[in-house]
């Protein structure tokens, strides 16, 4: 089966983390990425040049001292661009497509928000994490959005559950085609009828520019928040990519609980 384009991507996504490692590592071995704007912050903050090097010499032996403060600095510089960036899309990616496309409270005080693509093996796993999470937490709402890139199946089955959002069958299509298992034509067409799905509407609105307008929408959201690969996770302002289990998704929901 040919590849979806969707998912060419996703590729390069990953190596964001390692060249901020490098960079960092970097910056602590040479004292100053530009030492001309160091230079000009100093005399603006009334520092003249021999207490300039003197507080680099003292911050980079700190640093050579303590290496470990290198990865925990990039890791709250990371934390702190996603939850810029979610706060961003927050509202566009909480709010469920066609008002449908979600599971559990619709007032509740936490939002799990799921990327999912049909044909990932630990997006299947996942359903049972989310659905335990449902029967034992009254207070959360998970919303799902398709994020199809791994084959053309899945964007077909991807276009077929929003079809399914629009006649207010979201969620019960969203178990069945997991549980029907990979995205096929008839696994497709199996899972839309055990729902209970309108074929004849479901395949016409199928064709339409709104759905793939969504999903485009969905894929663009994902590179920004920077997404390598499906199951993704939006909880607060927190993002997660990845089969993280029932304990990480109730560690992210207590998480985001505590910070309001």
């Amino acid at each position: 089966m040919a590849d979806n384009p969707n998912r060419k991507w996703m590729i390069m996504a990953g190596g964001g983390l390692a060249i901020a490692a490098a960079a960092a590592v970097w910056f602590s071995q040479t004292g100053s990425a530009s030492s001309a704007d160091a230079s000009a912050q100093a005399v603006a903050a009334g520092i003249n040049s021999q207490e300039q090097a003197a507080i680099e010499a003292i911050v980079r032996d700190y640093i050579l001292k303590n290496p470990e403060i290198i990865p925990e600095a990039v890791e709250i510089l990371q934390n702190r661009e996603k939850a810029s960036a979610i706060n961003e899309v927050r509202e566009q990616i909480e709010a469920p497509y066609a008002g449908k496309a979600f599971a559990g409270n619709p007032n509740g005080d936490v939002t799990i928000v799921e990327y999912s693509d049909f044909a990932c093996p630990y997006c299947k796993q996942t359903t049972a994490a989310i659905d335990r999470l449902l029967k034992e937490d009254k207070n959360i709402k998970v919303v799902f959005r398709e994020l199809p890139i791994l084959s053309e199946a899945s964007n077909t089955a991807a276009l077929m559950a929003l079809a399914a959002a629009k006649q207010g069958k979201y969620y019960e299509f969203h178990k069945t085609m997991f549980a029907t298992g990979r995205p096929t034509p008839s696994t497709i067409e199996a899972a839309a009828s055990e729902t209970g799905l309108d074929l004849s509407a479901a395949r016409a609105f199928m064709k339409s520019a709104e759905a793939t307008e969504e999903i485009q929408s969905n894929i663009a959201v994902a590179r920004r928040l920077q997404f390598t690969g499906t199951p993704a996770f939006v909880i607060g302002n927190q993002s997660q990519v990845g089969a993280v289990g029932y304990d990480g998704l109730k560690e992210m929901v207590a998480k985001a609980r505590g910070s309001k």
